[in-house]
């Protein structure tokens, strides 16, 4: 009785889940794969956001609306059913043996013990594990290894029955029960929680993104959490599944618990060698519809825009449109002061900065990361206004918000400092904390602080260096020549900015073999790229932010710009070809930006790259 009811619990959320969406009015519907931002991404800027190029910054930086209980349910009913898919997909292979197993090992009461273990470990280090590593200085794969640690443990007790009471034994008596059933099923749940990697789609990407800025909310937790009850929804059924099977062989019991403990054996050490990723590759993507039809819809997409929001901000946006003197500067009040920094560079002793330590002198604060092309377009005027004025009591403060995970690494950080030739004080925002005390948006950003601590002059992107010099130099006082430096800032139409991981792919400009995340899959080069468009071919490893190159990798591109960049990572070679005729070879040492191409006038040509295995590519950019 105690399963069924269980059982009829789950499966009235899923049909609560799905009624919730079916009576949502439906909407467009965006390519599948892609996590669009809120609006189009403007010229000039290196992440998306709602304002064109030029627009008011109270339009670009609002608070998000509050959301209704309605559409938090529906959120929630989203990621149950994205769950689900995700339990279905390839991804979920690595975990089946081991549910099958470790169901069949136990009690009745086994298989809710194993998915009780899997739904809690999956929720709390989804959202917390990159602090909680960070925090401990740990490696990111440390948890990982320790899940597959434990499995193999799992495994021995089925071997040695009485190592399997003694690990059972601290967690039975958090019950009343006997052991047997909580503490090991509990065990080998919260192990495959940490191994089990779901096939990313929107909604996990949601959770992952606030998680990593520390943007967390009741929502939130409870979207991670239904989207690990979809899954342990069908995980159950499936040790269920298994425990019926193990029923039917009790009387052959002797052999049956040691076969158990190879199979799981067997499927750890699948996972920790990656032995899985064959069969993955070949049975492919095959729920690509249902989540085109779920967390892809418009209506997903809608509700978890909703959620990554934009913070508010203590800063008075509308004061953009308050008439003013003629002459006369915005008053957009105090600036937030720095927050979550953790290091800072090009100060005294490495020493912590505030703006009350700043008052009295104007102050730049400058948003930007070391691999976006639109900031460092910018940087050569920053560096003529820091030498002309800083002598008359002017500061910049670049806020450096890193866009991927290796711009994390302080040391990282400091070489492109040092070989950027940044000579003024540097903020590492790794949590984005100023970055959402500004309400920020974008990367580059200016934020001008007048000598009393108000915002006087905001400006996003590039372009418009005329007017923030002017603002400045009215906020100095001072007269006379101003700087002169080239406005690199591209003019016409341009490929727009071009991501390869699958986090913010844009599969409308992509053609060939069907992408597959998560997994490294065979891809075949499109004889025809259409402009600012993109083909794979060879073997490629789409994840999160990155494409990792894999034996015979290969890139297709038709751009339609004067310069080409590519961010890349790891250690290889590049090799580059323009319309069928060499153009270079790129040496490949580090994680940062690399140029393809620099030239005069606009070109429109088809470039193609073969890549060495292990190469990371991470964006193309143009200018």
């Amino acid at each position: 009785m105690e399963r069924r009811s269980v059982v009829g619990a789950l499966a009235g959320l899923v049909v609560a889940a799905v009624l919730l969406l079916a009576a949502y009015p439906a909407a467009a519907k965006t390519p599948p794969g892609v996590i669009r931002p809120t609006g189009g991404v403007p010229r000039g800027f290196s992440s998306g956001g709602p304002a064109p190029s030029g627009q008011s910054a109270t339009t670009a930086v609002s608070a998000a609306s509050p959301q209704s209980v309605g559409s938090v349910l529906i959120l929630l009913g989203i990621g149950f059913v994205a769950g689900i898919i995700a339990a279905v997909s390839p991804c979920v292979l690595p975990v089946l043996p081991i549910v099958l197993a470790g169901g069949a090992a136990g009690g009745r009461r086994r298989p809710y013990a194993i998915i009780a273990g899997l739904v809690a470990s999956f929720t709390v280090f989804t959202l917390s594990a990159s602090a909680l590593l960070s925090a401990l200085g740990l490696p990111e794969d440390t948890l990982r290894n320790i899940a597959i640690a434990l499995l193999f443990l799992v495994a021995a007790t089925l071997f040695v029955p009485r190592l399997g009471e003694v690990i059972e034994a601290p967690l039975a008596r958090l019950s009343r029960r006997p052991s047997g059933d909580l503490g090991g099923g509990f065990l080998l749940g919260a192990s495959l929680g940490l191994v089990f990697v779901p096939c990313a789609g929107p909604v996990l990407a949601t959770v992952t993104v606030l998680a990593a800025q520390h943007r967390f909310s009741g929502t939130l937790v409870l979207l991670t959490l239904c989207y690990a009850l979809g899954s342990g929804l069908v995980l159950l059924l499936i040790a269920l599944g298994g425990q019926r099977v193990a029923a039917r062989l009790r009387a052959t019991r002797a052999w049956w618990r040691p076969t158990l403990g190879v199979v799981m054996a067997g499927a750890a050490i699948a996972i920790a060698f990656n032995l899985d990723q064959t069969l993955q590759t070949k049975l492919g993507s095959y729920t690509s519809a249902l989540q085109r039809d779920t967390e892809e819809s418009g209506s997903a997409t809608s509700h978890l825009g909703s959620l990554r929001g934009k913070p508010a901000s203590s800063l008075n946006f509308a004061a953009a449109h308050v008439p003013t003197r003629a002459g006369q500067l915005p008053n957009y009040g105090a600036a937030p002061d720095f927050a979550g920094i953790v290091q800072w560079l090009n100060t005294p002793g490495d020493r912590p900065l505030t703006l009350a330590s700043l008052r009295g002198k104007v102050v730049l604060v400058d948003f930007w990361t070391y691999s976006c092309i639109n900031c460092l377009r910018t940087l050569p005027h920053l560096s003529a206004w820091y030498t002309a004025y800083h002598r008359d009591g002017f500061e910049i403060v670049g806020v450096h918000s890193p866009e991927f995970a290796f711009e994390h690494v302080p040391s990282n950080v400091r070489a492109a400092v040092g070989n950027l030739h940044v000579t003024w004080p540097v903020a590492l925002d790794n949590n984005f904390a100023t970055w959402t005390e500004y309400a920020n948006q974008y990367w580059p950003s200016d934020y001008l602080i007048d000598r009393s601590g108000n915002v006087r002059d905001i400006s996003f992107g590039e372009g418009g260096y005329s007017q923030t010099e002017t603002a400045i130099r009215k906020l100095l006082g001072v007269t006379g020549r101003t700087t002169d430096v080239s406005n690199l800032t591209p003019a016409g139409r341009l490929t727009p900015e071009t991501y390869l991981g699958p986090a913010r792919f844009d599969v409308t400009r992509y053609v060939g073999t069907s992408l597959v995340a998560g997994r490294e899959t065979t891809y075949g080069l499109a004889a025809s790229v259409p402009e600012n468009s993109i083909s794979l071919g060879g073997r490629w490893t789409l994840a999160g932010q990155t494409a990792t190159a894999g034996a015979g990798a290969r890139l297709r591109l038709h751009y339609h710009a004067r310069d080409v960049f590519i961010v890349l990572g790891g250690h290889g070679r590049v090799t580059v070809t323009r319309d069928g005729r060499p153009l270079q070879t790129i040496d490949v040492n580090a994680d940062r930006l690399y140029t393809v191409l620099s030239g005069k006038t606009l070109g429109d040509a088809t470039l193609e790259f073969a890549f060495t295995p292990g190469v990371r590519a991470y964006s193309f950019t143009f200018g």
